[in-house]
């Protein structure tokens, strides 16, 4: 038996818990289906935490007509849409954990092929109904209100398609030769994200109990590596982002940023074009170069499908900085939705979501507004 943790009661009583191995890799199992929060989502990316979907507790292949006989523990989705593909074992021997790892690297490289997104959206809602909840209570639950569930799963298709997913190995205890193996694959394998996870139970004489789960895998080389190639991937220009902002968004708002894309061509030379790089935030901006300043960003069309302004940018130097010319140009991006603070030079973003253009002329409105400014700037 392993050494334990000390818990401290609000008597001052230091009560002892020993670590104690599961029962079975079921009651494991079953832990993470009623506590996903074990998967140390905040562990897993410590910017912003993970949270998990449950899609289903042993998934197995959508294709009846497959050689493959297996089931997957559990496969949850983040809130980012990418599968998270999870294999619980207990303390695996060497054996084990060359089946486990083979296994597990099958799954993610036939993910698409064995669980296309309607037949993950099948086993989400079916695992719902076994659970006697409502999908779209869930869903709301995890997301928010406000979420659109199609382009949810319009992303998760997309990650597939990528093959960006995360492979998690659950057990209570990680052996130093498994977590050699879990760090050499998270380094080596790209966008996949290999990781192991240890959660050790700590039981005490009467019978409380503690689980302290460990996230393994992430050295520096493999988060460097990953970070790098995801830079060096997403470098956008004309072509990748219309092709993906119509994965990711649909059809109709790509054809909004199209537009928007389209007016600021038609402005050149005066206005300038610049690619960005980025996963979640790369796209493009417009700018307007200036003699002896730095060049007016008018605005930013990003992936997310947003058009977002700086109003540290606009309020910061003429014509602007005025009083009576900031409040025209407040009044002016105010009625296509873009709301700029009281006061010129306030550090804020305010965006506007390319969804609500899809009217033509409120996409109109958008691009005779910027001709305003445009005409603003050049009286300079």
């Amino acid at each position: 038996m392993a050494g334990g943790i000390y818990l401290i009661q609000d008597d001052d009583r230091l009560v002892e818990m020993m670590e104690q191995p599961y029962d079975s890799e079921d009651q494991l199992q079953e832990l993470l289906v009623t506590y996903p929060n074990l998967i140390a989502g905040d562990e897993i990316d410590r910017a912003t935490a993970r949270r998990w979907l449950l899609i289903s507790r042993e998934a197995a292949p959508s294709d009846e007509e497959t050689a493959v006989q297996w089931s997957l523990d559990h496969l949850f989705l983040d809130q980012n849409a990418v599968p998270t593909l999870v294999d619980v074992r207990r303390t695996p021997n060497a054996e084990l954990r060359q089946k486990v790892l083979g296994q597990s690297i099958d799954y993610a490289a036939n993910a698409l092929v064995y669980w296309p997104v309607d037949s993950i959206i099948a086993l989400f809602e079916a695992n719902c109904r076994d659970r006697g909840r409502d999908p779209e209570q869930i869903f709301e639950e995890f997301l928010g209100a406000n979420a659109n569930e199609e382009r949810f799963w319009q992303k998760v298709k997309t990650n597939l398609q990528a093959g960006k997913v995360r492979l998690v190995f659950v057990a209570d205890e990680i052996s130093a030769e498994m977590r050699r193996v879990v760090e050499f694959l998270n380094e080596q394998m790209d966008p996949v994200e290999v990781l192991a996870l240890e959660i050790k139970q700590y039981v005490s004489e009467d019978g409380l109990k503690t689980l302290v789960p460990r996230v393994i895998g992430q050295t520096a080389e493999a988060q460097q590596k990953k970070s790098s190639a995801t830079r060096e991937r997403r470098r956008w220009d004309e072509s990748s982002f219309f092709a993906e902002i119509k994965a990711r968004r649909g059809a109709d708002e790509a054809q909004m940023a199209k537009a928007i894309y389209l007016w600021a061509k038609s402005q050149e030379p005066e206005v300038q074009i610049h690619w960005g790089t980025g996963d979640a935030y790369g796209g493009f901006s417009a700018q307007l170069p200036q003699k002896g300043r730095k060049p007016y960003q008018l605005f930013t069309v990003d992936i997310a499908g947003r058009m977002e302004i700086s109003a540290d940018n606009y309020g910061s130097g003429p014509p602007f900085n005025a009083e009576e010319n900031w409040l025209e140009l407040r009044s002016k991006l105010s009625s296509i939705g873009l709301s700029l603070p009281i006061e010129p030079g306030e550090r804020r973003s305010p965006s506007l979501a390319l969804f609500t253009l899809q009217d033509e002329s409120a996409l109109k409105q958008v691009m005779e507004t910027f001709d305003w400014v445009i005409e603003q700037i050049k009286t300079l």
